[in-house]
């Protein structure tokens, strides 16, 4: 086995899988993250089908996912005055087993922490691929060089732009911009009980409160906005601008918005490349091919990793075959996941719109589609690397 030592950036949901199946298969791994630890809560993401169950049963993980695993969810669509206007059932968005992002990410740190290395409160600088390897700087002033380097550190990628070039060139703008806020942990031990959020439209934005996939969240459209992504003040009050006047609750919840410790804001963007390999450097998961809340990508990055790691062991560790062959696969999993775009469903920008959304959602042609929802996540086929490469 060639090129063992790997760094990967990102300590969410790509990069932990890759780091667990590259340890399986003997390279020696370093994981570095910018936060100071995990990051817990999250929106509830969802795994779909048979190809998703069957990487995480290889990976010994999906016991413990279904132990942290949500309730469903069903999202009712009400009027000012909380007449139910429309219905989603929680059998679809939640896909066939549904947790919080930061329970998943526990998990599998929880399956890779003893044997990896981790290095939280730090993050990558600078890149330098040469033909002796990656000679990459840190943000705490130290210098290593890796065999190999791969970038999972989401659709705001550092490695991509370092690598690359600038985020602008590959991450394209929705027209909706989203909020988490709140925090809802799900007690392992207490009885799944089917939940129900309940959710207003006005033209051009949504409001949900309740249900696991957090207590507040906050859809609206509206062009590319600059902000820092640091300023947290900040972007609350551009939330409560956005959604100043809109009736219902959201006045209580902007209110309770400002006390909320857990809060995330950010667009619906798509990353388009048409290369996420270079030289010694891939990418995995939201950084090479990310679409926010399309409802494939926690999947897609999941099966990503395991393809990746797969590809390089079966390779003996020789990069270039590997990341041609990743490549290759990904991008035909991909395609029919492209382009999905949840903002003009869940918030339409005009009263007509919303008006035909309410009804599309009780229509036969809604059920028919929820029917074949999730043929996307299984179109692929999925070989069994640690048979082939006898992954200890």
């Amino acid at each position: 086995m060639r090129n063992t030592t790997v760094l990967i950036s990102g300590a969410s949901v790509a990069g932990p899988a890759l780091a667990y199946w590259l340890n399986r298969y003997g390279f020696h791994v370093t994981v570095v993250e910018k936060a100071p630890k995990l990051r817990p809560g999250g929106q509830a993401i969802d795994f779909k089908g048979q190809t998703h169950l069957t990487v995480l049963d290889r990976m010994g993980v999906l016991d413990d996912i279904r132990a942290r695993r949500t309730g469903t969810t069903d999202m009712r669509f009400v009027d000012a005055a909380d007449r139910e206007l429309a219905l989603i059932s929680g059998d679809f968005t939640g896909g066939d087993l549904e947790i919080q992002r930061g329970d998943l990410a526990s998990v599998f740190y929880d399956h890779t922490a003893a044997d990896c290395e981790y290095l939280f409160a730090d993050h990558i600088t600078g890149l330098a691929d040469t033909a002796a390897g990656v000679h990459v700087e840190f943000a705490s002033g130290t210098t290593r060089t890796f065999d190999l380097v791969f970038g999972a550190d989401g659709i705001h990628s550092g490695v991509r732009r370092l690598a690359f070039g600038p985020e602008r060139d590959y991450v394209h703008h929705r027209g909706w911009y989203y909020c988490i806020a709140g925090d809802d942990p799900v007690d392992p031990d207490a009885p799944r009980v089917r939940g129900l959020a309940y959710a207003h439209n006005a033209p051009g934005r949504l409001a949900v409160e309740g249900g696991p996939k957090s207590p507040h969240l906050y859809m609206f459209a509206s062009p590319e906005l600059e902000y820092s992504r640091d300023d947290v003040a900040a972007q609350k009050r551009i939330v409560t601008e956005k959604f100043a006047g809109m009736g219902w609750k959201v006045p209580e919840m902007l209110a309770e918005l400002q006390d909320l410790d857990t809060f995330y804001l950010d667009s619906i963007s798509h990353v388009q490349m048409d290369e996420f390999v270079k030289g010694r450097v891939a990418l995995i998961g939201d950084a090479g091919y990310g679409n926010t809340l399309a409802g494939f990508g926690t999947g897609l990055a999941v099966v990503g990793a395991y393809v990746l790691a797969g590809e390089l062991a079966a390779a003996g560790g020789d990069y270039e075959v590997a990341f041609a062959r990743y490549q290759e696969i990904l991008k035909r999993y991909m395609r029919k996941s492209d382009g999905s775009n949840p903002g003009p469903f869940l918030a339409p920008k005009t009263a007509v719109g919303i008006k035909f959304r309410n009804w599309f959602v009780g229509s036969w042609a809604f059920k028919l589609m929820l029917k074949y929802s999730d043929s996307a996540a299984n179109d692929i086929e999925l070989k069994n690397y640690p048979e082939i490469v006898g992954a200890r």
